[in-house]
């Protein structure tokens, strides 16, 4: 399978750059995977499309506002770190900016007045630029939630007015270096609607890295390898899912980073347990769903892993012609954009 196959015009303005004043206020496109029949609805109308018996998937991961803008103590050169990974002893695998200015050994300066933070880079690992941190204070969150900024992703060019609608209302475990988007939609008000039609709603963590802002570079896509992602599953929520696999209920994941997740689970163990651990799953098409049987999306980048693992839940041919509708209709895209519920 080719890389062109997943490409298309978008035009930069249908490109959101700013969330909608209620979460809940964006569009949803419902396309049948197997016919590719669409219908143009509004979210809150998630509610009329899932039934009783239904589990709702929801990543809960937290975004770290691990975004850090210093100074080479050198030159006094401005340079961006986004701190992804932790390996331990305050070292973390980043991605810098501009990354040609910051060699081996070069330390970078954050922070003035009572809070500095210095990050000097060493010896890369696994493919990832390692940086070591020293600061003043007892938490690394700390220094995160008093020096860093949230890390949007880089086609947003606006400054976001309030860093926690970039966050899901049901975020809870800190980790991830960018929002599992698709929960986004949600508000306590549309959950509590949801659990009183008979919905049942879970959550599980997978923390969004460095794969998120990493291209598809191979025309041959079956090449492409994705960096691993950490994830948990609690014991209760896969008790919850075996229940509704076994009875033949529907299983719906909210966002890629759900299904990549539950997928992963019943690939390795074929049945939903109590599990933790890192996944590199890469779901295109030709893949063999065993945990889901719906997903909720909003629309991805062109030439994505995530629009191939979309295509692969449905067809190429029905997401592309989806998406051709999308941008006639002049749908939302991206992390603040419209969603796609896929069943």
């Amino acid at each position: 399978m080719k890389l062109s196959q997943y490409d298309f015009q978008l035009p930069s303005e249908l490109i959101a750059q700013k969330p909608t004043v209620d979460r809940t206020k964006s569009r949803l496109m419902v396309l049948d995977r197997h016919t590719g029949a669409i219908k143009h609805q509004s979210f809150p109308d998630i509610v009329t499309c899932l039934q009783a018996g239904d589990v709702l998937v929801l990543n809960n991961s937290r975004v770290r506002p691990a975004r850090l803008i210093g100074v080479k103590e050198e030159t006094g050169a401005k340079i961006e770190l986004l701190l992804l990974k932790p390996f331990g002893e305050d070292r973390w695998e980043a991605l810098v900016k501009p990354a040609k200015r910051v060699k081996e050994g070069t330390v970078i300066s954050f922070g003035n007045g009572e809070l500095k933070a210095v990050a000097e880079r060493e010896t890369d690992v696994a493919g990832g630029r390692i940086f070591r941190l020293q600061y003043e204070v007892e938490d690394v969150e700390v220094l995160f939630q008093q020096l860093g900024e949230m890390p949007l992703p880089p086609y947003i060019h606006e400054q976001l007015e309030d860093p926690e609608r970039y966050q899901t209302v049901f975020s809870k475990v800190i980790g991830s270096a960018a929002a599992p988007t698709a929960g986004l939609h949600f508000t306590d008000s549309l959950l509590t609607q949801l659990a009183m039609k008979g919905v049942h709603i879970v959550y599980l963590t997978l923390h969004v890295g460095l794969g998120t802002f990493r291209p598809v570079m191979v025309e041959n896509i079956e090449e492409h390898q994705m960096h691993a992602e950490y994830y948990e599953l609690s014991e209760e929520t896969a008790q919850i899912l075996q229940a509704a696999k076994d009875a033949g209920r529907r299983i719906i994941g909210v966002g890629t980073t759900t299904v990549r997740t539950l997928e992963t689970i019943m690939r390795d163990h074929d049945t939903f347990r109590s599990v933790s651990g890192w996944t590199d799953i890469f779901i295109y098409p030709g893949f063999t769903f065993h945990a889901i049987d719906g997903m909720l999306t909003n629309f991805h980048l062109p030439q994505s892993s995530l629009v191939m693992l979309v295509s692969a839940f449905s067809k190429r041919k029905h997401v592309l012609h989806a998406y051709e509708e999308a941008i006639a209709q002049r749908y939302r895209f991206f992390s603040f954009g419209d969603a796609m519920f896929i069943v």
